[in-house]
């Protein structure tokens, strides 16, 4: 069990004994409402953006989206994507949670698009 839900639990057990002695109040139940909304568990999104380069600013060359667990199809035209850039990614909410691998980069055998990956979460 969460922390949030022990607390929310012990928020439950407070309400009860004090219905029991008939001193519940609105507060303790809005108290104990607030907490079972924050206890409510999220979802992770993810968001793949291959860049020109390493520079967060630079273009994007391709791009992956997953929500809900479901990949999200991209519009077609590059002109569509919602983000052009990680930096407009990160300015919308995003977080990075990987950089690019620059260690790829040195190595002649593999494209370099492969060392310019940004991967970044958002939760709903």
């Amino acid at each position: 069990m969460s922390d949030t839900w022990k607390v929310c639990k012990l928020q439950a057990e407070h309400c009860l004994e004090a219905f029991r002695q008939q001193r519940l109040s609105e507060t303790d139940l809005a108290h104990l409402g607030t907490l079972i909304v924050s206890a409510q568990p999220q979802l992770q999104s993810l968001l793949y953006l291959q860049l020109r380069n390493t520079n967060p600013g630079s273009q994007v060359l391709g791009m992956s989206q997953f929500e809900g667990g479901k990949m999200m199809e991209p519009p077609a035209d590059p002109k569509d994507w919602p983000y052009q850039s990680a930096l407009a990614a990160i300015a919308d909410g995003w977080r990075v949670v990987s950089f690019p691998n620059l260690a790829l980069l040195m190595h002649e055998a593999i494209p370099q698009t492969l060392g310019c990956e940004f991967i970044l979460e958002k939760w709903s």
